[in-house]
């Protein structure tokens, strides 16, 4: 069970990052081109929170069942380091950027206003999301591959 959830939390990494791309194309698009905030941007923001809310809670079942809350106190070795705390809580702020992007961006009085605030927030999480994902050139990331089971 554990290694299907891994796979399933790498391959939903890039939903992710495709939702969140897409999201701040769009809001970008509509800053520039002072367009009208869409159903579509509504709904990009949309997936973009459900996949990393779905992402936070294959991630905490993973957290838990793999024993990394049991390993906080071994802060020398580098990848239980980041594993037990460093991607926990960066990725905790990312789902909470998300969450907060989207939600001000909805009670936003003007589109513009909507544009921006999606653009902020998700940017803001995309840049720290890049930095706590074990990619597989980073030494954390040694030996998971770029897509799960490869």
């Amino acid at each position: 069970m554990n290694t299907g959830l891994i796979h399933l939390h790498s391959l939903l990494r890039w939903v992710a990052l495709v939702a969140i791309v897409v999201t701040i194309f769009n809001a970008l698009s509509g800053l520039r081109k002072g367009r009208p905030f869409s159903k579509s941007d509504n709904r990009w923001s949309l997936i973009t929170l459900i996949t990393f809310h779905i992402q936070l809670v294959i991630g905490l079942v993973l957290y838990f069942m793999g024993g990394w809350h049991t390993q906080i106190g071994n802060m020398s070795d580098k990848v239980i380091r980041f594993f037990s705390i460093e991607h926990l809580l960066g990725m905790l702020i990312v789902v909470v950027l998300v969450t907060v992007g989207r939600a001000s961006g909805k009670k936003a009085s003007s589109d513009l206003l909507k544009h921006k605030r999606h653009f902020s927030y998700f940017l803001l999480a995309l840049i720290i999301l890049l930095f706590n994902i074990p990619w597989p050139f980073r030494e954390v990331g040694a030996g998971r591959g770029w897509f799960p089971g490869m």
